[in-house]
């Protein structure tokens, strides 16, 4: 017979019951076998702690006899693996029902919605813009719009996730939206239909006819298979010379995406390593011996947003003299999680290890620093205030022991006085020309030392 995780835990506080009333035997026992643990070469970190375990117990039994509404056994023992979970870090997690359901689709890209991509701005939910042949797009929501209310509920003090949670549900399933618009004086109220989206993880233009562009907006299952395929619609171009790849805002998503992507760049030596407590935990993702656009400049666009695997991506192609990054301060998130599955629709996400870049260096609570540093702007020229929260800044967040890197130290043109710093600051096109500057001897520089 196969018990659920909460059947077995009901089953062991039931046997911690029986445990605490033996505890004064149990506590002789150890008294006499004191000096025989001594010499014993287990740790003691496998011994169970009787006092919090019986502690444990009483408090069971005290929630389920006196609080104010009756509970259920299934939910004190619920909120005991949530507690465990949540209180190591900020990336290990319960999940069941929806919350497995919402990993999966984060993985595969397809999930019931609207098909629109939003972002968080000044405390408004933003469209940057809908997919073309969407509920969103076919209802006329425009680039721009301020999305404020949902079925009547405001969106105020939401974060971005759980405002996007709410736009998510079962196709066919209708949903109101609450839009302000530049040039209307009105909120103008949209009914839509969900259906069945497919999210595009990849996404490729020319910026001219030698410049490539390709976004990857996160890293699920198929995103380095359609990234090669796009690169190659790139490259195919006989006047190609170089890419941009935009990792602004990515999130992350799976670990042999971001390795495949770098290693499509890479031709030789460590990607990416991972170290945890238990050996399978070590590994090293080692690239094989072609660069598919054979030594071409790349530029990779990076922020506060990239995460987790884009700044493998990131930390790889920097450490390997491969490519320049242009940008701001990536998130900090250098630890790995695994999803262990525990019933058909449970499962835990736990932290199991760190990650390493290259050169040997974790970037978790320090992230990646750009070899060119470049806040973003309004298109007025204003700069844009990305304040945001990084790992570093999160509750129980992992500790990074490694100093900082400061990549800025090897590019000695960037040490300027304030006359300079003024002069660049009230005439862009030089600020950007003397960006671009700074990128070709940078390049110049990595390119050489490589040889």
């Amino acid at each position: 017979m196969k018990h659920t995780p909460l059947t077995l835990i009901r089953i062991f506080v039931v046997l911690v019951m029986a445990i605490s009333i033996c505890l004064p035997c149990v506590a002789k026992d150890n008294e006499s076998s004191k000096a025989a643990e001594q010499e014993d070469t287990i740790s003691t970190e496998t011994e169970l702690p009787l006092t919090q375990i019986k502690n444990f117990a009483e408090i069971f039994t005290r929630i389920k006899r006196f609080y104010v509404e009756p509970v259920s056994d299934e939910q004190l023992l619920e909120h005991a693996v949530n507690g465990m979970l949540n209180g190591l870090d900020p990336h290990s997690v319960y999940l069941k029902g929806e919350k497995y359901d919402d990993l999966n689709e984060d993985t595969t890209g397809r999930f019931g919605g609207l098909g629109i991509e939003v972002v968080m701005e000044r405390g408004y939910v933003k469209v940057v813009t809908p997919v073309d042949d969407t509920p969103a797009a076919n209802a006329g929501i425009r680039t721009g719009d301020l999305i404020v209310k949902i079925d009547g509920e405001a969106l105020a003090g939401l974060s971005l996730r759980e405002s996007t949670n709410r736009m998510r549900g079962e196709p066919g399933t209708s949903i109101s939206m609450t839009i302000l618009r530049d040039g209307e004086a009105e909120p103008i109220e949209i009914e839509l239909i969900r259906a069945v989206i497919r999210q595009a993880s990849v996404k490729r233009r020319r910026l001219s006819d030698s410049i490539g562009y390709i976004r990857i907006s996160q890293f699920q299952l198929d995103t380095a298979e359609k990234f090669r395929k796009e690169l190659a619609q790139i490259k195919s171009i006989e006047s190609f010379a170089g890419l941009v790849l935009d990792l602004r805002n990515n999130p992350g998503g799976l670990l042999t995406a971001a390795v495949s992507i770098s290693d499509a760049f890479i031709d030789s030596g460590v990607i990416v390593s991972t170290k945890g407590r238990i050996e399978e935990s070590d590994q090293s993702y080692v690239a094989s011996p072609t660069d598919l656009i054979a030594g071409k400049p790349i530029v990779v666009l990076i922020n506060g947003g990239s995460a987790s695997a884009s700044e493998i991506v990131a930390g790889a192609l920097q450490d390997s003299q491969r490519a320049i990054l242009v940008g701001q301060e990536t998130f900090g998130k250098g630890s790995v999680q695994s999803v262990m599955e525990i019933t058909e629709d449970e499962a835990i996400k736990l932290t199991t290890s760190r990650y390493y870049t290259p050169s040997g260096q974790s970037i978790q609570a320090n992230g990646i620093q750009p070899d060119i540093e470049i806040a973003q702007r309004y298109p007025s020229g204003e700069e844009l205030d990305e304040n945001r929260i990084k790992e570093r800044d999160l509750p129980k967040s992992l500790k990074n022991k490694d100093t900082k890197r400061d990549n800025t130290k090897e590019n000695k043109a960037a040490q300027q006085s304030q006359e300079i710093k003024d002069l660049l600051s009230a005439d862009y096109q030089l600020f950007e020309a003397y960006k671009l500057m700074q990128g070709l001897i940078l390049f110049d520089s990595r390119r050489a030392a490589k040889n």
